[in-house]
């Protein structure tokens, strides 16, 4: 029998730092401790989401590098794997790579600090995302405590360009950098903490949002 297609979701920003890897890790990890088959597809030359695999040893999610080009086979190998769920993981700065992840996903995240030069690098994204229809959404992170007004200007602002925001932000929360840097994600090393309540709302929108 055919291996069936497993569930995609697409993590880009044309933005360096933006919390892309860290979003994908958190994302997948989630669905693993789900009992979904799960891996990460690590586009980015740098290799983050690769090394966070290497440093987290044999502890799922899986985690497999692929340059754009081959991303479809690499997508191909996973599902004969029985993967249900694919997250990649994409570089900024990279139009073709960013193209070929939109393409195949069936949700788009888009992860951006709610600074202007940030939310600036919104426009790069929205004819890509216009050009395939794939549903998407601009995930806040790294946002100030108590900064609700920033929170809405930066949902206007992504309003104004025809993008959807994710109802769920990430807080700037020390445990995210901490967890990253032994390979592991912010419930394993702080849980009931906030950063692991928010990757657990976002974890459940995300759910209800995969088409």
């Amino acid at each position: 029998m055919p291996a069936s297609s497993p569930k995609i979701i697409a993590v880009v920003s044309q933005k360096g730092g933006s919390g892309k890897t860290t979003l994908a890790l958190h994302l997948a990890t989630c669905a693993a401790y789900a009992k979904q088959q799960t891996c990460v597809i690590d586009t980015d030359p740098q290799a983050t989401a690769a090394a966070w695999g290497d440093w987290r040893g044999d502890f799922l999610p899986a985690v497999v590098t692929s340059p754009p080009a081959r991303l479809a086979r690499t997508i191909d190998n996973a599902a004969k794997q029985g993967m249900e769920l694919v997250v990649i993981d994409t570089p900024p700065h990279a139009e073709a790579a960013m193209r070929e992840a939109i393409k195949v996903a069936n949700l788009v995240l888009i992860p951006t600090r709610p600074r202007a030069f940030d939310l600036h690098a919104l426009e790069g994204i929205v004819d890509l995302v216009n050009y395939t229809g794939t549903p998407a959404s601009v995930v806040l992170n790294g946002v100030p405590a108590g900064a609700t007004r920033m929170v809405e200007d930066a949902k206007a602002a992504a309003r104004n360009l025809g993008l959807d925001t994710c109802p769920i932000t990430f807080g700037d929360r020390a445990a995210f950098h901490r967890s990253s840097a032994k390979g592991e994600v912010a419930g394993e090393i702080k849980p009931g903490g906030k950063a692991a309540k928010e990757v657990e709302a976002l974890w459940k929108w995300v759910k209800k949002a995969l088409p």
